[in-house]
């Protein structure tokens, strides 16, 4: 099993000066941050919030398919609408095609600000290539969540079995919040030219919380996003430990050659990934060879065995956590619009250190013996499946 570090954060400037170098955005003290863990957790904590929204609420994601949960969160936000709150909604066109009939019913009867991102035209097939993955709920605009959850059942319960998904969000007060309003704002604003509901909500400047933090949003680009900027810059600042937890580990070469310069410096590099529940054949087999690549370079590599883990986190040195919607794959770094909190904030990090230790307690290893004996024809689907690598 993975230890857990105690590192006190006297680097975090030296953090802060990489990524607000490479971008330009600063980070802002004072923030809150609560981990959810599981759908038993963020469910509950979301439609909290939402049932004691006073002014507005602004909900941004890509899933939202079918089930129990997808009827709740529409019943909650017409409900919150119904008591006079003004509430927007942006589901992806692509990512929410699964909507159950009665949750979208419960949603277009409601005074709900419905908007559908970038909806599929067979005359305009570029439009389906990039999507927003962004998962955004902000309340009051002084209350924020972000993560990787999607609105569905599979994401209910407790990862207890492969009908309940291994996942981590993020509840947020204080001045970062604003970064989350931003990103669904610019949403918004590619849908609709009016303002969007919330928009002159007076808003808490208040400091709840010791976390500082660094909100990234990136956008579709032929370049790496600004999302992939700021994960290299961090990666290749790790000098004792890199801990990551990804549904979708198909990075570009660079990322994979960062990852084995950092491991040849001594860094101790550890990747947990879905094992046979994931939930995309194409990743399992477009995975491998960059899996062997780090692993013969030194690597760590768990698969996770009792569900599918769809949680996105980064952690360095005991010291900086990168977390939101971004996967580790070519849609997230270049495709799609996304989502990336850097979070300096020691406790944060060793709980996600810790939450890591018990997914790798629960999650078998890769042998690299093993990897190497792959068959020829398992080789060869590789092989096919690598052109898309950019696409997963």
């Amino acid at each position: 099993m993975v230890g857990t570090p105690q590192v006190p954060l006297e680097a975090a400037p030296r953090w802060a000066r990489v990524t607000e170098a490479t971008l330009g955005i600063p980070f802002c003290a004072g923030n809150r941050v609560q981990i959810l863990k599981n759908g038993v957790q963020i469910f509950p904590a979301m439609l909290a919030a939402i049932a004691a929204a006073e002014r507005s609420i602004a909900f941004l994601t890509f899933v939202y398919w079918r089930g129990e949960i997808a009827e709740r969160f529409a019943e909650a936000l017409a409900d919150a609408a119904a008591r006079g709150v003004e509430v927007a909604v942006i589901l992806d066109a692509f990512g929410a095609a699964q909507i159950s009939p009665r949750a979208l019913e419960i949603l277009e009867g409601a005074a709900i600000e419905l908007r559908w991102f970038r909806e599929l035209r067979p005359w305009r097939p570029g439009r389906g290539v990039h999507r927003t993955h962004r998962k955004v709920l902000v309340v009051d605009r002084e209350i924020g969540f972000t993560g990787g959850v999607g609105i569905a059942d599979e994401w209910d319960g407790d990862a207890r079995s492969p009908d309940e998904w291994r996942e981590t969000h993020f509840r947020v007060e204080g001045p970062a919040v604003a970064g989350l309003w931003s990103a669904f704002v610019g949403t918004w604003f590619e849908i609709d030219e009016a303002l969007p509901p919330g928009w002159d909500d007076a808003v808490d400047h208040r400091e709840p919380g010791p976390s500082t933090i660094q909100v990234v949003r990136s956008t579709a680009c032929y370049g790496p996003s600004d999302v992939a900027l700021t994960l290299h810059a961090l990666v290749g600042q790790a000098q004792r430990s890199i801990r990551i937890t990804t549904p979708y580990f198909v990075p570009d070469r660079a990322f994979v050659r960062l990852l084995c310069a950092r491991i040849e410096a001594g860094v101790a590099v550890t990747i947990l990934i879905p094992g046979p529940h994931i939930d995309s054949e194409l990743v399992r087999l477009a995975r491998t060879e960059l899996l062997t690549e780090v692993l013969e370079a030194g690597a760590e590599i768990w698969y996770f065995q009792p569900t599918m883990i769809h949680a996105k986190i980064i952690t360095l040195d005991g010291e900086v956590a990168c977390v939101g919607s971004a996967n580790l794959n070519g849609r997230s770094l270049r495709q799609d619009d996304e989502l990336l909190l850097t979070i300096l904030d020691g406790d944060v990090v060793r709980r996600l250190d810790e939450d890591f230790a018990r997914d790798v307690a629960r999650a078998e290893r890769m042998s690299l013996d093993r990897a190497r004996r792959r068959p020829l024809w398992r080789r060869a689907l590789e092989r096919v499946v690598a052109p898309l690598r950019r696409h997963l």
